[in-house]
Parts: structure tokens; sequence; C-alpha cells
């Protein structure tokens, strides 16, 4: 059994299963911030108050998509990564054109023409700019627990994949081909093992029910949720040390003049610093709009599955 589904209330006895936080807990646990599940090592682990409380080794976990972020945000980071040092980045965008105004050390005006948007900006090929796509997301067996915030790398987001093992954005149009919001259904995120690097894909297996996705779009504007999903930095937070002088400036402005009149690198194109792909267009039923039941759907999936 993993930690963490341990404690989710159909393990809890009777007593428990309503009770709520006491002044005691709440006193311990308010510094905390968001509840959050990271892929780190390519092991789910759920966070809180910047420490590790729990973690499941398994391949794959089932979770609902409560809410999420209405765009991919950017970020970038000046220097090394160095293990266990915690600092916000040194540039941000949460609307994806443009850098924060709260930000360190902006880059550019634009996002679009900005020089850590180009390929080769960062470590080899990449981009040294990163998109990530911010979920609120809750447990299957444990609906009425902590609404999580699960953070996507670019190479969860975009792309395409195999039936049964699409990234976000291929997963969320399958699903609007059939009629279904990403919200009503059973999600399945699965770690991609031939990925180098933590890669999750999707997949869903089966629809909520009534009383779950009620559950659920009560949870989608709560405190947690929105937190979850809320690109929140602080100029003060980020490393002191990085400063922009006046020549480091004039080169940033210069570069961003040489790249002004290039293409643009659209959202949808863009795949982790690999060359982009085309997307793969979601499967769709026969007939306009027509309306499908949602379990032969995911029964449908499924039988093919077996089949291949």
């Amino acid at each position: 059994m993993s930690d963490l589904t341990l404690f989710s209330k159909d393990k809890l006895p009777a007593y428990l299963k309503n009770i709520q936080k006491d002044a005691i807990s709440r006193s311990m646990i308010s510094a905390g911030g968001t509840s959050k599940i990271s892929i780190k090592g390519g092991v789910f682990r759920k966070i809180v108050g910047g420490e590790e409380v729990m973690r499941n080794e398994d391949r794959a976990m089932n979770m609902v998509i409560v809410n999420a972020a209405p765009v991919e945000y950017r970020t970038f980071y000046a220097g090394q990564f160095v293990e266990g040092e915690i600092s916000g980045p040194t540039c941000w965008s949460s609307n994806g054109t443009t850098p924060d105004t709260a930000s360190a050390s902006p880059q550019s005006a634009q996002c679009s023409t900005c020089p850590q948007n180009i390929k080769g900006s960062g470590q080899g090929e990449s981009r040294a700019c990163r998109y990530s796509r911010w979920l609120a997301v809750a447990l299957e067996n444990d609906l009425e627990g902590d609404v999580m915030q699960l953070i996507l790398p670019a190479q969860s987001v975009f792309g395409k994949g195999d039936k049964g093992k699409l990234p976000l954005l291929q997963y969320a149009k399958f699903l609007d081909a059939h009629n279904l919001p990403i919200t009503a259904v059973v999600t399945e995120m699965r770690f991609d093992t031939d990925s180098a690097t933590p890669k999750l894909t999707f997949k869903p297996i089966r629809p909520l029910t009534e009383e779950e996705y009620t559950l659920c779009r009560e949870r989608a504007t709560s405190s947690d949720a929105m937190d979850a999903i809320t690109m929140r930095y602080s100029a003060k937070k980020t490393d002191s040390n990085i400063k922009v002088d006046a020549d480091t400036l004039a080169v940033v402005k210069a570069a961003a003049a040489q790249h002004a009149k290039a293409k643009p690198v659209a959202v949808a194109e863009y795949f982790d610093g690999e060359e982009p792909q085309a997307q793969e267009a979601a499967p769709k039923v026969k007939g306009k709009n027509k309306a499908v039941d949602v379990k032969s759907v995911l029964d449908q999936w499924a039988d093919d599955d077996d089949e291949s």
C-alpha cells in the first residue's frame, strides 16, 4: 500500500472520516502552503511546506483534475541548479506573453522575442525559458481530501502520444472530441518509462458519478485549488545575487532587437527544447457533434487496448 493512499477516508475509522482539523493541527501546518504532488526522480511525492511527507513508487496513479491554470506559465532561472537550494525564478510570466512586473530581472519586453526563448539558449538545444502547466488535482480514492498542486513540465503537456499515453493537451482534445470535460473523468497519470526525464502521460479511466462530479466542481473554486493554479512569486524571494548591470542589460536588449523580426514560437509548437512536432488530431466520433455515452467511449478504448 502506498503512503499516498494510506490515510484516504475509506481507510479511516468511521468517527474520523468527517472530523475537521483542530486549532492545534492548523497552528502546525499554517505555514506549510499548498500541498503538492512532485514527480521528481520519476516518483510521485506529496510535498507539504517544502517537505516530502508521502511517496508512491507505483508507475501510475489515478486522480481528478479539478482545475487548471488558463495558460502555460513561463519561468527562467539564471545560473546553475543547486540541489536543496530553493529560490524563485529570475524572470517569469503568468500570461505567457510578457514578464510579470514583479520579475527580479525581466529578460525582454515580450516573451516571443526573448533571447531566453531561443533554441540553444538553455542546455544543449533546449530553451532556457521553460513552459509549465499548473493543475489542481484530487486523488480518486480521496476526493474529499487535499486538493494538491501538480506542475507539469512542457514534455508532459505538448507533443503527441499513442492512444492511452497522451500528453495533457492531446488528452484534453481527445475528451473534447467526445463531448467530455477533462474535469468529469478519473484520469490515470503514468510515468513514461521511455523518457530520460520525468514525463507523465494521461488516460481516462471512468466517468465521475454525479455525486463525485458535484463535489469536484465545488472544490474547483476552493482556496486550495485557486492557490494551486495561481503563479505567485516575489522578487524578494529570488536569488538576491542575480543582478542585471548596464552592460548585461545592453546585451539582452541587443539580442531581443536582433530576434524581434523572428517568427514567434507558438505555445502549441513548443516541446521541451526538441524540434516542434505536429499535433496528432484527436480521435473523433462519426457525425458532427454527435453525443456519445461516456461509458461506451471508455469501454471502446479498453477493448482497443486489449486487441493491441
